[in-house]
């Protein structure tokens, strides 16, 4: 039987129970008992491991499920139970998304967050990408010029293109982070559009920086890709020295 459903679970305190029983899965998942694809033991044995009662374990399960930590599958079967997953899930956008629209974070740091992990990213490209990437990339601007786009269609296509960048880099991690800061900053960049009096003129440049920096990135030349990029995101936002 895997260690995932026996061995040494403790009894929680009743305080808190959930964060309890999240804690004892989060220590295994670091100490190693707990990897991608394990399954935790069914809800009702679970519970009388762990000496809490179903719901508080439910409400557990379910903090953990909308972080992308585990597939909460229903049914008894070998599809059925709590898996945990080898892929990254939509908790840390959806957290980040949330926090922004609350203000946690500065708006100028935001975007200067995005500007340092893109240009990382663009120097990476510039020495890793494939002729494949290259091609990827070429295929996401050849989409953006469609005239039938709506503003939201458009974004979802740049940031398509930035995360493709960042894919190319053979760096999973920061694929997703890009992938995730896009994401949590996709109303604002909405909204900019939206205050244009004709977003259609924005796209025109948008789309032309675009295939410069693509063009620097084929060429191997990282440098100018990054200066191009400091230029049309500052371009965009319309930041200057002053948000400092």
């Amino acid at each position: 039987m895997s260690s995932a459903t026996q061995s040494s679970w403790e009894p929680v305190r009743k305080v808190r129970t959930y964060e309890q029983v999240m804690a004892q899965i989060e220590q295994r998942i670091l100490d190693g008992r707990l990897a991608p694809g394990d399954r935790l033991p069914s809800e009702r044995e679970f519970a009388q491991l762990l000496g809490v009662s179903r719901p508080s374990l439910r409400e557990a399960l379910r903090v953990l499920e909308a972080l992308g930590i585990v597939d909460v599958r229903p049914g008894r079967g070998p599809d059925g139970g709590c898996v945990f997953l080898g892929h990254p899930g939509t908790g840390f956008s959806t957290l980040l998304k949330m926090q922004l629209t609350l203000g946690h974070f500065n708006g100028a740091d935001v975007l200067r967050t995005r500007l340092a992990l893109e240009e990382w990213a663009l120097l990476e490209a510039a020495r890793h990408a494939t002729p494949a990437d290259h091609r990827a990339l070429h295929a996401i601007l050849d989409e953006m010029d469609s005239p039938h786009l709506t503003t939201r269609d458009f974004n979802a296509l740049d940031t398509e293109f930035h995360v493709r960048i960042a894919e190319s880099t053979g760096n999973s991690l920061a694929a997703h982070m890009m992938g995730s800061l896009r994401t949590a900053i996709q109303r604002q960049m909405i909204e900019v559009y939206d205050r244009r009096d004709d977003w259609r003129d924005t796209s025109r440049y948008v789309r032309r920086e675009h295939r410069a920096i693509l063009q620097a990135i084929e060429s191997g030349d990282g440098e100018r890709a990054v200066e191009l990029l400091r230029g049309h995101i500052n371009d965009f936002y319309e930041l200057d020295e002053r948000t400092g």
